[in-house]
């Protein structure tokens, strides 16, 4: 069941949204070679209880930690760890979800630690991102969901990525996982028409090489690319408004 958002409920998912794009706006100082992933753990839980928020993850179906921190060839959900020690040229997707007076807001951005990578790491990460970005531009009433997925595809695979098909984008609100899906790979079926007060989240996993994922057998979370390259993500919580869309989670 879609859930269509009030102006209320909207007011309160904007809140939520620009939170959670300050948290990562204050996270990302920290990335840096030498910090552990655990520690932009604990930095995060910090401000998010600063701010009057809890952090959704923790405890989410057994989830151990309050963010996501995916490394290299970590697709997502990957565990925060102080043996998980950053080093320069590496990726890291830091993933945040606050949960600000029973609404979630939900963003993820893919940094380069050290802030140099390799030419084909770098070119990995700002494709992502563009293609986010292109997604959001088909957010409007009248479009269906598989005009986002289709214009994402369009996008990367003549660039020959692999776009992530076992994980998607979620409508979100008071869940933190709420209907429809959005796929980022191309649909060749008709899909949910968008409406004004849809909110959902559009957040392509794009990999260097094929789009098939491992699902860890171990801690039942981390996911990895099958072949071992690296992998980027960034996700935005998006509001389908009467002409167009507004990207929720921004700090201005």
């Amino acid at each position: 069941m879609i859930f269509i958002k009030n102006k209320s409920e909207i007011e309160k998912m904007r809140a939520a949204g620009k939170l959670a794009a300050r948290l990562l706006d204050y996270i990302s100082s920290y990335v840096q070679p030498g910090v552990s992933t655990l520690q932009l753990n604990d930095l995060s839980e910090e401000f998010t209880k600063k701010h009057g928020a809890k952090s959704a993850p923790l405890g989410y179906k057994g989830f151990p930690k309050s963010i996501c921190t995916s490394v290299n060839q970590v697709v997502c959900h990957g565990i925060p760890k102080a043996t998980e020690i950053l080093k320069e040229g590496d990726i890291v997707n830091i993933d945040v979800t606050p949960l600000l007076n029973g609404y979630h807001g939900d963003s993820s951005r893919t940094f380069i630690v050290g802030g140099k990578t390799s030419p084909e790491v770098e070119a990995l990460v700002q494709d992502t991102e563009k293609a986010m970005y292109i997604g959001i531009e088909q957010v409007k009433p009248g479009n269906r969901v598989h005009d986002i997925a289709n214009a994402i595809d369009d996008f990367l695979t003549p660039k020959g990525y692999g776009i992530v098909r076992d994980l998607m984008g979620h409508g979100i609100g008071r869940g933190f996982h709420e209907d429809p899906q959005i796929p980022h790979f191309r649909q060749n079926r008709k899909l949910a028409k968008l409406e004004p007060g849809m909110i959902f989240t559009v957040e392509p996993m794009v990999n260097l090489g094929t789009w098939r994922v491992n699902f860890s057998k171990e801690d039942h979370w981390t996911v990895t690319t099958i072949d071992g390259k690296w992998s980027a993500q960034f996700e935005h919580t998006v509001l389908v408004t009467e002409k167009g869309y507004e990207i929720l989670t921004v700090s201005d």
